[in-house]
């Protein structure tokens, strides 16, 4: 949302700006915007739903936007947002391919990660546990909340039951002495570090864990919540490196029955492909590879 405040400014202040997010938002014809629930709609209603997706936010920022741009620059009101910036995606062609109707200076670069610090060691409990048997099911859904404690505690609970877990608690306040003996609660791990070392990851659908999903290798179950999750839960989902079971229908039963599912051997050898396509980028060195090269430029106003 900060994005209209930073053309503004550029805009003003008659400065070079390109855009960079980890989600695309540049209209196309290939897909609906990440952010609209969306799916399997003919070219033509894909492009109309960005453009009306673009008119909304602009109903909802730009009156604000443009009194700020009048005090602050003396400049005249916008009637619509900027078009065709110059973009910058830190997404993986094995997941997203750059649509072909795209303009000239919109990019995909590959992932933008950020491995483990030099300083970081695991602790000496996770190494145990991890050595002391079958790889294990990570559980962890970031800073979502939305599943009430009890239902998450049961299917954490449901999924014990057959398999090692692992569960990070994230934001939803879980008090780990509820849990069933034998889960190991563990705080925030890297996961480029982390995952290879997990047998199947279940996740939320975020831009950054599911590139971290699928780098490492290992399929995954999407339990999307809200936002660009649903998109990315499709995208692996398509790729048959994922399953999914959207949060306001998880349990127990479902999420033992998807992660079986993503246990398939041809769902890991697919995830196995994909980790081996996404080995040779390098998102950060591409990007800043590109800003180099000029592809940003001044807005027209």
């Amino acid at each position: 949302l900060a994005g209209f405040v930073g053309l503004a400014v550029a805009e003003g202040l008659g400065i070079p700006c390109i855009g960079a997010a980890m989600w695309p938002m540049t209209p196309t014809r290939a897909f609906a915007p990440p952010f609209l629930p969306m799916y399997r709609m003919p070219g033509w209603a894909n492009l109309l739903a960005h453009r009306a997706f673009e008119r909304l936010a602009w109903s909802m920022f730009g009156p604000a936007l443009n009194r700020a741009r009048e005090q602050v620059f003396d400049a005249a009101p916008r009637r619509r947002p900027w078009r065709d910036v110059p973009m910058l995606y830190g997404c993986s062609p094995a997941l997203l391919e750059r649509p072909a109707d795209w303009p000239a200076g919109v990019d995909i670069t590959g992932a933008w990660a950020l491995p483990a610090g030099p300083d970081w060691q695991p602790p000496q409990a996770l190494l145990d546990f991890l050595g002391a048997g079958p790889a294990p099911v990570h559980i962890g859904f970031g800073s979502m909340a939305g599943i009430a404690q009890a239902t998450l505690i049961d299917a954490v609970g449901a999924v014990a039951a057959g398999r090692r877990v692992l569960f990070h608690p994230g934001w939803s306040g879980i008090d780990p002495a509820r849990l069933p003996p034998g889960v190991f609660v563990l705080g925030d791990t890297p996961h480029d570090w982390l995952f290879p070392r997990t047998a199947l990851v279940v996740h939320h659908g975020g831009a950054g864990t599911s590139h971290a999903v699928a780098r490492a290798g290992v399929p995954s179950v999407v339990v999307p919540f809200a936002g660009d999750q649903f998109f990315w839960a499709r995208r692996m989902a398509g790729r048959g490196i994922a399953t999914t079971c959207p949060a306001a229908r998880l349990d127990g039963a479902r999420l033992v029955q998807a992660i079986a599912a993503a246990s398939a051997p041809g769902m890991r050898a697919a995830a196995r492909r994909t980790a081996q396509a996404m080995r040779g980028e390098d998102g950060v060195r591409t990007a800043v590879d590109r800003l180099l090269g000029g592809a940003a430029r001044r807005l027209d106003g």
